[in-house]
Order: structure tokens, then C-alpha cells, then sequence
């Protein structure tokens, strides 16, 4: 079953569940939606899909982006919802006449902060990263310890009311958590998104 396949099949089964009366919440549907994609065994493509779209398309899509996250919304369950409703996307509907739902599961965060430099791309719980061992250890351009990344998944996200500093903990692949202290501010430098090798 291809991602288009497997992604008309889950909105169908959405679409009866609300019929039924038992619609499942955006959240529930983005879950499930992100689980039986991850589930395929799709290969990713080194190029970005952003690269498929008009500067002004990429523009409005990085608009859109941010407005959803600033809103504390997960922009690709606004959009797969507005395509549920047969709503009208505004500024973005070009992607669900364009591009459609397999271009869509092929975006990424790394994908997005490649066009946004403004780094306002915001992470959340189950998001992928790679974190460098500069976080724990004196790491020096040319000296004997170098630079490593280690791929690892956001599990919590928490901000200090004292500072406003927002600080994340990751899970690494051998279970061991890590706290990575403002993570948007002096931290950043050393995190990046994940990228499949």
C-alpha cells in the first residue's frame, strides 16, 4: 500500500467515525495519521518538497506554518481537517490542489527550516532531532575531542516561569534521557533536525 493509498483509507475510516457519531478528536486523527505512515516502509528523498513550490507558495506555507504554531497548532492536522471539512485552506489551499497528500507527508521539519530563517519552527513531544556532544562535553574545532550527533526524540517540553527559557528532554536510541536547557536561545546551535542517513 503506497502513502496516498494508506492516507485515503484512514480519511475515509475518520469520515464514517464522524457519520457514525463518533468523530475522533484532530489530535487523534494526526496520531493515527503519523503512526501508519511511519509504519510504511517508504524511502525518503534526499531533495526538500518545499524545493517543488514557487517562491510564493514556499512563502505562504512558511506563513501559514508559523501562524498555526504560534497558535499552538500543528499545521498539517489544520490542513488534512480543512480537506476532511472540503474547507477551503485560504492562502495554502494550493497544496491540496497541487501537490496533495503525498507531497504533504513527505514535508518535514528539517524540510521547513531549511526556508525559515527565522527559526521560529517550534518543537514538539515525538518530534526527531540530533543533538552534539558540545552539550556535555568541551568540544574544540581542531583538538582531540570532535564533533558528533547523535539522533534522539523530544519527549517533554517545559518552560521556567522565572526566565521564560524553554527547556526540552530527549530520549536517545539506548533509552538514556537528556536535558537540553534553553533550547531556543543558547542551546541552539546544537540541535538540528533529523535528517535519515
Amino acid at each position: 500500500m503506497t502513502p496516498s493509498e494508506l492516507e485515503t483509507a484512514l480519511l475515509s475510516a475518520f469520515r464514517q467515525c464522524a457519520a457514525k457519531g463518533e468523530p475522533l478528536s484532530d489530535r487523534q486523527r494526526q496520531i493515527i495519521l503519523e503512526a501508519m505512515l511511519a509504519a510504511l516502509p517508504v524511502g525518503e528523498s534526499s531533495s526538500n518538497p518545499l524545493d517543488q513550490l514557487t517562491a510564493t507558495e514556499q512563502q505562504a506555507l512558511l506563513v501559514f506554518v508559523q501562524q498555526q504554531e504560534a497558535a499552538g497548532k500543528d499545521w498539517k492536522a489544520t490542513l488534512l481537517n480543512d480537506w476532511l471539512r472540503e474547507q477551503d485552506s485560504g492562502s495554502v489551499q494550493f497544496v491540496r490542489l497541487k501537490y496533495g497528500l503525498e507531497w504533504l507527508q513527505q514535508v518535514a521539519p528539517k524540510h521547513l527550516s531549511q526556508y525559515d530563517d527565522s527559526e521560529s519552527l517550534l518543537l514538539k513531544v515525538g518530534d526527531r532531532i540530533e543533538i552534539n556532544n558540545g552539550l556535555w562535553e568541551w568540544v574544540q574545532e581542531e583538538g582531540p575531542c570532535q564533533r558528533e550527533w547523535f539522533p534522539c526524540t523530544v519527549i517533554s517540553l517545559q518552560s521556567n516561569p522565572d526566565d521564560n527559557q524553554i527547556f526540552c528532554t530527549v530520549r536517545f536510541e539506548d533509552g538514556s534521557e537528556y536535558e537540553i536547557q534553553g533550547v531556543y536561545d543558547w542551546n541552539r546551535p546544537n540541535w538540528r533536525w533529523y535528517s535519515e542517513p
